[in-house]
């Protein structure tokens, strides 16, 4: 039976004791992690947040009763133990911060007790993340993960003193607001007194803090709640936390600048490491160009090569009609993997068509010099040695090529670097290394939408030298936009704003909205460019990535308390679920039988 708390107070948490604690009384509370009876003499692992301390219980130290309850100990049972702290009396445990101390207990109250776990609270876990989650109150207790969501804690709090010092003012926006058309599909919130009209959560403060800045709070910051109604991925979920901030009277290098102190100060004070100041930038095309992503990683080389030139000519129709089409034919070096078992070498065909491509060439080097290629009848051997001499090939190499548009290369040889990187285990979770890309295109063409769309979104400010271009060639104006990258994760974005009225209505008009519709959708953002707003920049992080890789963890669900799965849904909760129908009909909601009985379906799955 449960005892009550009267009387007691904790007076330190289990690691707080230490061996400058030894002959003071002292009084505990947690978790029992396990308990050991050796006859006459009961060792218990008290657990709480901060870590583990071994009590022990004698009858003769804690009397008969108080040993008759340690003798009904079972794990999770929470305890209050009163006792006298002491060396260990047995060897030291180097792997607890408390191993050189064990507590003598006096008295005992078990303040709750516990079912049998439906799996062992242990750092590591190898239970299956369903059951986890579904449990999830139970898998915060273990230690990794209260160490991650203290960190995150610690970010946090961080963030906002630098942010603070620097003049940044802490300022909550909305969360129930106007739906727009451009970006991710939002959630909608049908609205019980306007009926058929319907709130939307935030994608981002985007358009908020842009009018803190028209309202003269020239320094503005918040950790927002954003939703996005969109696929999950390891570093997704539909609901998440953004380090959010906006600053007037700037240009790109202010925000880059304040941002680098930031992240200097974080992985100095939490992790011990010195982030190289200033941290490298590279533009949106060289990044592109060398590494076939928006996003490098940086932690390895097998940098792209453009070998069009190279190749130009050949009998290799696949690579020729590649170029007579317009594209390139680009390619990668694995240094010192052409010893690649071929059946390898298919599984990573099989990976460059998963991302667009019609098939992967390769040409091994062996290590008398000679070549082993999927292409080598078609090429002379002065055309395969021009070709891994452009790529700094050497006996022992592993060159892999593809040959299409440009996007189909880049996204097929930069998932590709990285597949092989992993293979080779070149990714080192602690080395960390940034980069700032730049100078993003501001529209990119949606063929499904047959239409231009902003990159970012709509309000971003393209680059004074390129406005030129934007009615005759609108997919080369640059945009003054930038990415903070850390180990092929985008941490964060942002840019520098439109600030002036004609040149905001021209975005809107090269995105096709008619004038009307551009008011419908951001009529008082329009009004609010009439009465004077500076020029302003900003940038957002994702609180949950940051803390993911800070943490080196493969998930963001691993720093998120309460976190979704893949389909959007929650285990523990079984949100999103049905609701009654007296609420449908106050929101004058209709829900058709197929639509219901499919939530249904997904609540059984």
């Amino acid at each position: 039976m449960a005892e009550s708390m009267r009387g007691l107070k904790r007076s330190h948490r289990c690691t707080e004791v230490s061996a400058a604690n030894i002959g003071q009384d002292v009084t505990v509370m947690g978790w029992v992690q396990k308990s050991r009876n050796k006859g006459g003499i009961i060792f218990v692992d008290l657990r709480d947040r901060s870590g583990i301390l071994q009590i022990i219980f004698e009858e003769n130290d804690c009397g008969a009763e108080n040993f008759a309850k340690a003798e009904k100990l079972r794990s999770e049972f929470v305890i209050a133990v009163t006792g006298r702290v002491e060396a260990r009396s047995g060897a030291a445990n180097e792997n607890l911060a408390t191993g050189a101390i064990e507590v003598r207990a006096a008295s005992l109250r078990i303040l709750a007790e516990s079912e049998t776990p439906p799996f062992p609270i242990e750092e590591h876990s190898r239970t299956k993340e369903e059951l986890r989650l579904k449990y999830r109150y139970l898998d915060l207790r273990r230690p990794d993960i209260q160490r991650n969501l203290i960190l995150r804690s610690r970010i946090a709090i961080l963030t906002r003193q630098f942010l603070a010092d620097e003049g940044f003012l802490e300022i909550e926006t909305p969360t129930l607001i106007k739906s727009t058309p451009e970006g991710a599909r939002d959630y909608l919130v049908p609205s019980r007194v306007h009926p058929g009209s319907f709130y939307a959560l935030p994608q981002s403060p985007q358009i908020f803090k842009q009018l803190l800045m028209c309202s003269g709070y020239d320094r503005y910051f918040q950790l927002a709640r954003c939703y996005r109604d969109e696929d999950l991925r390891a570093d997704r979920q539909p609901e998440f936390t953004q380090i959010d901030m906006e600053l007037s009277f700037v240009d790109v290098d202010d925000v880059l600048d304040v941002n680098e102190r930031l992240l200097y100060k974080l992985f100095k004070e939490l992790l011990g490491v010195e982030i190289p100041q200033p941290i490298p930038r590279m533009t949106w095309q060289e990044a592109m160009d060398r590494f076939g992503s928006d996003k490098p990683d940086l932690r390895f080389g097998m940098e792209l090569v453009n070998v069009s030139e190279v190749v130009r000519g050949c009998d290799f129709a696949v690579f020729q009609g590649a170029l007579e089409k317009g594209g390139t034919v680009r390619g990668i070096n694995a240094k010192g993997q052409a010893g690649m078992p071929r059946k390898k070498i298919d599984a990573l065909v099989e990976h460059a068509k998963g991302y667009g491509a019609k098939g992967l060439a390769w040409l091994s080097i062996q290590a008398d010099g000679s070549y082993k290629s999927s292409f080598a009848k078609f090429f002379t051997e002065e055309q395969l040695r021009a070709l891994a001499e452009a790529m700094d090939g050497e006996p022992g190499d592993l060159l892999l090529f593809a040959a299409d548009c440009n996007k189909v290369v880049w996204d097929v040889l930069g998932s590709l670097r990285l597949e092989l990187a992993n293979q080779l285990g070149l990714l080192k979770k602690d080395d960390f290394k940034f980069l700032w890309v730049t100078e993003f295109p501001l529209l990119e063409y949606s063929e499904e939408q047959g239409r231009f769309v902003a990159m970012h979104h709509p309000f971003t400010m393209p680059m004074e030298e390129d406005w030129h271009l934007i009615d005759s060639d609108p997919g080369a104006v640059r945009a003054k936009a930038y990415d903070i990258v850390l180990n092929g994760t985008e941490l964060g974005g942002g840019s520098v704003r439109i600030h002036q009225n004609d040149i905001q209505e021209k975005m809107f008009e090269v995105l096709g909205f008619t004038p009307e519709q551009a008011q419908e959708q951001f009529g008082f953002l329009l009004t609010a460019f009439k009465y004077g707003v500076p020029p302003h920049a900003g940038l957002a992080y994702g609180l949950d990535r940051v803390a993911m890789l800070m943490a080196g963890c493969d998930s963001i669900r691993e720093v998120i308390a309460f976190p979704k799965v893949k389909d959007a849904s929650c285990l523990m909760c079984e949100a999103p679920s049905p609701v009654d129908e007296k609420q449908l009909v106050e929101l004058g909601i209709e829900v058709s039988e197929g639509e219901a009985a499919q939530g249904a379906d997904a609540q059984d799955e």
